[in-house]
């Protein structure tokens, strides 16, 4: 009796190790179905309370089911350390391929390594790695974003006055290359100053609280650049009834909410990506290299200027 409630207890101990890490954690399709065979992938996304992240989850969660591959998705709940452990877990899970969202691009790299030790191809999605070897980066040109964004604002507030950024997490690609695209862009408007820029951590009570203190020591701003449509909502809510009207907001991302705020038209745009894409097109490719076919360094999806001329592209109405 000793020696059986010990193996209940060493299975009990292994249940709970194999959860641990695995904060917020799905799956979607099925072994045997489609062209994925019996192919299990991992799946670490930044964070699950953001609504652009949870459709490039829906999105990697359909093309999962279309292939028949098994697709287990993690929360990483925007800490890095945790996102190394969700990894860490995946390769010690047997899983063929990861799909790593990046909480951090460079502190993304030791979960990236240890996969590469254990010849587990990686795919990074919408951010990239810095210091770590993936199979494929699928990502929007946030670069060409950012100069999109610069000069749809430039257009809104008739190319002068003075504007502030609102930055996305701190070390993320997609918030450097969004902030170079813009600086890059505002550049060809010499009447345009931007006299702040802040991160908010691409989350909308920051967006406010960050665009609220702005505010205060910027009172004659006229235009917004914030990094996703998060931030931008945030910012809209800090302006009251200067949204739209003495103060113009541009943001990133295109999301429902986003879109919504372009109809109403407190936000005068966005640069829209298109996560759901991202998600599928991650899966694919990481499907692609576990059977050691030759991937691209880079999947570029486009991205276009959502505004309330062309809102019925976005929204399918």
């Amino acid at each position: 009796m000793r020696i059986h409630a010990l193996v209940a207890a060493g299975a009990a101990l292994t249940l709970g190790l194999t959860a641990c890490g695995s904060s917020g954690t799905s799956s979607a399709g099925s072994a045997g179905a489609g062209s994925g065979g019996d192919v299990k992938i991992g799946m670490s996304i930044s964070t699950l309370n953001n609504p652009y992240f949870v459709q490039l989850r829906a999105g990697a969660e359909a093309e999962a089911k279309k292939l028949g591959v098994t697709l287990t998705v993690t929360d990483a709940q925007n800490d890095a350390s945790q996102q190394v452990n969700q990894v860490q877990n995946f390769t010690s899970q047997s899983m063929k391929a990861i799909i790593i969202n990046p909480v951090d691009s460079d502190a993304a790299a030791p979960a990236v390594k240890i996969a590469e030790r254990s010849n587990v191809p990686v795919i990074a999605v919408d951010r990239g790695v810095n210091g770590g070897k993936v199979a494929q980066t699928v990502a929007s040109d946030n670069v060409a974003g950012g100069k999109l964004a610069a000069e749809r604002l430039a257009k809104e507030i008739g190319e002068k006055g003075e504007v502030v950024v609102l930055q996305g997490v701190p070390g993320t690609s997609a918030s450097r290359d969004r902030g170079q695209g813009f600086a890059d862009g505002i550049k060809a408007f010499p009447g345009i100053k931007v006299v702040a820029q802040q991160p908010a951590d691409f989350d909308r009570a920051k967006g406010l609280d960050v665009m609220t203190n702005l505010l205060q020591s910027h009172p004659g701003v006229t235009g917004v650049f914030a990094e996703n449509d998060e931030m931008a909502l945030g910012a809209i809510k800090a302006l009251g009834a200067k949204a739209g009207k003495d103060v113009k907001v541009v943001g990133f991302d295109g999301t429902p909410d986003g879109l919504k705020a372009i109809e109403a038209g407190t936000l005068a745009a966005s640069i829209a990506q298109q996560p759901a894409l991202l998600g599928r097109q991650s899966v694919q490719n990481a499907v692609k290299a576990v059977k050691s076919e030759q991937l691209q360094a880079t999947a570029n999806v486009p991205v276009k200027v959502a505004t309330k001329d062309n809102l019925s592209e976005f929204t399918g109405a």
